[in-house]
């Protein structure tokens, strides 16, 4: 694996949300897509502050790894409610999660100072869920809390779609695992989640940190405010064509990452999936829904 990189401790606390928060950053995944595992750590390694105040997990199912800063938590085989579930009950304590997946590569850097003001803030209200990025799905209320010139901006509830989204969000973890339905995969999980939040119609808050996937800001945030970005790099269990700037970067560094560029490049390619096989003949509605929505 990479070897990690540190954080450069450039950012620091600027105002009264400085208390110590409970966070956990938990990368969910699969075994069958550990091909892509060292692709995100060497670019969460590369962008992400390390003075940020939260604890790194990632989450495989029966395989045990290595990813530098991350320590490897294990959910053990079962659906995708199911395994979540079990980890945010049985494995992690932390009071807040922040949710990725191993295909959400970084490209800008984050900052610290931006997370730490956040948290300590969600702690302050007792937030249960703050959306991370950005998507024209999402109808927003500005409010008068700003960070880093970033609107923490309320949903609207009734008017926005995919209230249950399993892009990067800080969750209250108690809040995530009531969510999660016993046997949902995750396209079922998204929509009846998102009936089921329609129906419970909680607060929920959405902030333009993340561009994913270069998706513009919704909100009315100050000129200060610098994004950080990441693109799902994956779809159907290939590579998608925005792998390939992050090609060309790991062509750019030593032996290990040319090496693994090159077995990027040729799944691309040869259109195979993540574990090495063909291309599938038929595509799952629910997955068709899913990437359509990416």
């Amino acid at each position: 694996m990479f070897a990690p990189l540190t954080g450069t401790g450039k950012y620091k606390m600027k105002n009264a949300y400085t208390q110590p928060s409970n966070v956990a950053l938990l990368v969910h995944t699969c075994d069958r897509y550990q091909f892509l595992y060292e692709g995100f750590g060497y670019f969460f390694n590369k962008y992400w502050d390390f003075d940020t105040n939260c604890q790194l997990y990632f989450a495989t199912e029966d395989l045990k790894i290595e990813i530098p800063n991350f320590t490897n938590i294990r959910s053990g085989t079962g659906e995708w409610a199911d395994r979540l579930r079990y980890l945010l009950k049985e494995v992690i304590t932390e009071k807040y999660v922040i949710y990725f997946q191993e295909d959400m590569w970084l490209n800008k850097p984050v900052s610290a100072n931006f997370f730490n003001q956040l948290f300590a803030m969600v702690n302050q209200r007792g937030l249960k869920q703050v959306k991370l990025t950005s998507a024209g799905i999402y109808q927003t209320h500005n409010t008068s809390t700003f960070i880093e010139g970033f609107n923490l901006a309320l949903l609207n509830n009734q008017a926005s779609g995919y209230l249950m989204s399993h892009q990067v969000t800080l969750w209250d973890r108690e809040f995530l695992v009531a969510q999660l339905h016993k046997g949902e995969h995750p396209w079922r999980n998204e929509r009846k989640g998102t009936k089921r939040l329609k129906k419970l119609n909680p607060e929920i808050y959405q902030i333009d940190y993340f561009a994913e996937n270069g998706q513009p800001a919704i909100n009315i945030n100050q000129p200060e405010a610098k994004p950080s970005e990441y693109n799902t790099v994956s779809a159907n269990s290939m590579l998608q064509a925005n792998t390939l700037p992050y090609i060309d970067e790991l062509k750019q560094g030593g032996s290990k990452e040319q090496a693994y560029a090159q077995k990027l490049l040729n799944h691309y390619q040869n259109q195979l999936t993540h574990d090495g096989k063909p291309k599938p003949r038929k595509e799952d509605i629910f997955k068709k829904m899913k990437n359509w929505f990416k």
